[in-house]
C-alpha cells in the first residue's frame, strides 16, 4: 500500500504532497484559475509520471543490456478532450534524447518494452483513451518514431 501526504501550503490549491521517505512534490493551479502557479498542476503530474515510469524502464533494460547511457532528456507533450468534464488526455507524444555508448536499435526496444510490458502509468493513460506515441534520438541523431 502507498501512503502520500497532502498539505495545503499555498493560497487555496496549493498542496505539498509527502512520501513515507520524506521526498515531497508540489501541486496548484493556474493562476488565470484562482491558483498560484506555484506547483504542477494535477494533469501535468501525470505526464511527469509516465515520463518518469518509462524513464526508470528505460534506463534498467539499458543497463543490464550494457549501454553507457551519459545523458537522458524527455520532452512530454499531451493535448486535452475539449469541452468535456472531466478532460481526459487523448494525444501525448514523448521526444527522447539520449546520449553515451547506445546502440540505438537497443535504446528503441528498451522504449518499446517499457511502453508496452512495463510501465504502468502508461497503460493507465491507454486505457483512459490516450494515444501515445515517442520519437528518438540517440547521440543527436533521429532512431524512429513509434506510435503505441
Amino acid at each position: 500500500m502507498v501512503e502520500i501526504h497532502s498539505i495545503l501550503n499555498t493560497g487555496d490549491y496549493g498542496l505539498t504532497h509527502k512520501d513515507a521517505a520524506g521526498n515531497e512534490v508540489l501541486t496548484d493551479i493556474a493562476v488565470e484559475s484562482g491558483g498560484r502557479g506555484q506547483g504542477f498542476r494535477p494533469m501535468q503530474m501525470l505526464l511527469a509520471a509516465l515520463v518518469g515510469c518509462s524513464e526508470v524502464d528505460i534506463v534498467s533494460i539499458l543497463k543490464k543490456q550494457k549501454q553507457e547511457l551519459t545523458a537522458f532528456r524527455a520532452v512530454t507533450k499531451g493535448e486535452r478532450e475539449e469541452g468535456k468534464e472531466p478532460s481526459l488526455w487523448k494525444v501525448i507524444s514523448i521526444h527522447y534524447s539520449l546520449e553515451g555508448q547506445i546502440d540505438p536499435v537497443k535504446a528503441l526496444r528498451a522504449i518499446e518494452l517499457s511502453m508496452n510490458k512495463y510501465c504502468s502509468v502508461a497503460e493507465t493513460l491507454r486505457i483512459a483513451g490516450a494515444a501515445i506515441s515517442f520519437t528518438l534520438e540517440v547521440n543527436g541523431q533521429s532512431v524512429e518514431s513509434k506510435a503505441l
